[in-house]
């Protein structure tokens, strides 16, 4: 197994850690741009292919902006593992914490989950490929989505079959 670069890692992370910027920011364009090159699956459903203004669509038809021009989350993107598989392809799983704070709820952990990402060095720039957004803790998420979201106990992480 190819273990990267330390720059690698870090470029790699650096677009893991872009997502929730942008998203808590409401820069659903600049977001929609990170998975220009990229399929996007949301609870297992392939929501976009290589089509950044419907990622940045699909988002800001669910998500909701409040009176700051903001979701008031900050998703909280940790325990980030990358693996190499080879020069020019990774993939990595992280976890998220999203909290929220707003005029109705006190500050708190209103969903948790997983991303599966895959990664492509794309005209020597990492570029995401592929990512699979799974939330499996649900808080309060009246005050963060638009539209209600179905949810059970009984979901498990994602994982990657032969991750460590």
């Amino acid at each position: 197994m190819n273990t990267g670069s330390f720059e690698d890692h870090r470029d790699i992370e650096r677009l893991i850690l872009l997502y929730p910027y942008f998203l808590d920011n409401a820069r659903f364009e600049q977001m929609g741009q990170l998975f220009a090159h990229a399929d996007v699956y949301a609870g297992g459903t392939l929501a976009a292919r290589h089509d950044p203004a419907a990622v940045a669509d699909l988002w800001r038809s669910f998500v909701r902006i409040h009176s700051n021009g903001t979701p008031r989350t900050h998703h909280i993107a940790t325990n980030v593992l990358i693996d190499f598989d080879d020069q020019n392809h990774a993939r990595a799983h992280s976890y998220i914490l999203v909290v929220q704070h707003t005029r109705n709820l006190p500050l708190a952990p209103i969903t948790a989950g997983d991303y599966l990402d895959r990664f492509a060095k794309i005209d020597g720039e990492w570029r995401f490929t592929e990512r699979h957004v799974g939330n499996d803790l649900f808080g309060d998420m009246t005050d963060h989505l638009l539209q209600p979201m179905q949810t059970t106990h009984d979901l498990r992480p994602q994982r990657w079959p032969d991750f460590p």
